[in-house]
């Protein structure tokens, strides 16, 4: 399983954790706004403004709140008013670092994630340093004992996927961000259970990454994500499975 999936989806089951500290709803609410800012508060006609919904329901965030959200967004609401930009960078052994970032005080964010960085063994690079190295796709991983894996391609790529890549435990399906809706609802309407579905970055090639880098890698990740102006974080690393392991336990 690549480095890439399966930090993905170790995240995924972090998640419950982090909906309970409130973290998880910080940062769809914040997604909602900037859609809804910028794209307009009716879902139908704003993809992104759907997605971020249909999180915050898997998140089990109140109606009420995203609806606020929305109407900070579209201005029926006084809000705070978030910019986005994206960092880039470098972690423990040279792997690529995207950061998404959404904040309301870029010079407060850019002090605290380059004080994170050189924490955890990283630093920050120059803007296009990193970027040219990921692809911006669908991305549906499916656990190999939930479907069946000719069914699987055949409807993926009846549905538009681009490739089906797989190994012991998982199926990963990548798509076009255009296709991805409609694989996602293929895959869902056929009765087959996801472990994660997103649009992400995927990296072109990963760097393997072993023992102290490795864990200070996930590290890194870790005190990242938990900052509160930080939406998303791509890497290209390729950790082993025992290290992966125990951070899934942690």
């Amino acid at each position: 399983m690549s480095g890439h999936s399966k930090w993905a989806t170790t995240k995924h089951k972090k998640m419950a954790v982090d909906a309970k500290r409130g973290k998880i709803f910080t940062k769809i609410i914040r997604e909602i706004t900037i859609a809804a800012r910028h794209g307009g508060g009716d879902p139908e006609g704003n993809p992104r403004l759907r997605t971020a919904i249909l999180k915050s329901k898997e998140n089990n965030m109140p109606a009420d709140n995203i609806k606020k959200a929305i109407q900070r967004g579209t201005g029926e609401l006084p809000g705070v008013t978030y910019e986005e930009s994206v960092y880039e960078g470098y972690g423990p052994g040279g792997a690529a670092l995207l950061i998404e970032i959404t904040t309301d005080n870029k010079n407060r964010t850019v002090s605290d994630i380059r004080n994170i960085m050189g924490k955890h063994g990283g630093n920050m690079g120059e803007a296009g340093c990193v970027s040219w190295m990921f692809s911006k796709k669908g991305y549906i991983v499916v656990e190999r004992a939930k479907a069946d894996e000719e069914k699987l391609m055949n409807l993926a790529l009846e549905a538009g996927a681009e490739d089906i890549k797989s190994d012991e435990s998982n199926y990963e399906i990548i798509t076009t961000p255009h296709d991805f809706e409609n694989v996602k609802n293929r895959v869902k309407e056929n009765g087959i259970e996801m472990a994660l579905s997103e649009i992400t970055m995927v990296p072109q090639s990963y760097i393997r990454l072993e023992g102290k880098e490795a864990e200070q890698m996930l590290k890194l990740m870790e005190a990242l994500e938990d900052h509160d102006d930080v939406q998303k974080v791509y890497a290209n690393f390729d950790i082993p499975d025992e290290i992966m392991e125990k951070v899934s336990a942690g």
